[in-house]
């Protein structure tokens, strides 16, 4: 049981890191190079899902995906099938819930670039993708990195809003904060204390990990 939760918890959390890295490099490069109206809007409504409770955020998703949301019921209607109480549902609930964090790392990276490398790269003829993927992005990528281990920890750790819209079955969405929930409501303390340990030694690792990608790199 504990290992057919982690397995379908790295499959969660797997996915929803590889969307949150794609999309956040992407946002976080838009609000950090341009100016356009509606920036403050869109980075507050991007922050939301870290601040609000995560149950709030949940509501809000099935208010959106649910078989009677607003796009939930188009898709329902076309195709007889919803994401809530599936695995995918499960997936969506880490991925908005640790998106800001992927976002935010990776706005604050790629603002400490020196302007003055990606200025040279153009003066040079390069394009704008170019620059970004030659220039911008090597040197941001400690940050990018550091982003991407914080969010896929946040990911893996995600309950309220996993419960919200995917419920808790054993076996089908059941991730590791679940069913360590279950675990300790149903008085199975052993099976408990082993997720809970697992989770505790990912959350190590993922704080080392973060703490080396965020030193400096040494200038010899």
């Amino acid at each position: 049981m504990v290992w057919q939760t982690l397995k379908l918890s790295l499959l969660v959390v797997s996915i929803a890191t590889i969307v949150i890295s794609v999309a956040g490099i992407l946002l976080g490069y838009l609000l950090a190079k341009r100016e356009f109206r509606g920036k403050n809007l869109l980075d507050a409504v991007l922050t939301l899902p870290m601040v609000l409770p995560p149950t709030v955020t949940g509501y809000y998703l099935i208010i959106l995906l649910g078989k009677r949301g607003v796009l939930g019921r188009v898709l329902y209607d076309l195709t007889g099938w919803t994401v809530t109480f599936t695995w995918i549902g499960a997936v969506i609930a880490a991925t908005v819930i640790a998106f800001p964090l992927m976002v935010k790392s990776a706005r604050a990276a790629i603002e400490s670039v020196n302007a003055d490398y990606e200025i040279a790269s153009y003066v040079m003829g390069r394009s704008e993708i170019e620059t970004f993927f030659r220039i911008t992005l090597p040197l941001a990528s400690r940050g990018i990195l550091a982003g991407v281990v914080l969010s896929f920890a946040r990911a893996f750790g995600e309950f309220g809003a996993t419960l919200m819209i995917a419920g808790n079955i054993p076996g089908k969405t059941q991730t590791m904060p679940l069913a360590i929930y279950e675990a300790v409501v149903s008085g199975e303390d052993e099976q408990a204390k082993w997720l809970a340990l697992i989770l505790t030694g990912i959350a190590v690792v993922v704080v080392y990990l973060t703490n080396r990608l965020s030193r400096p790199r040494r200038v010899d």
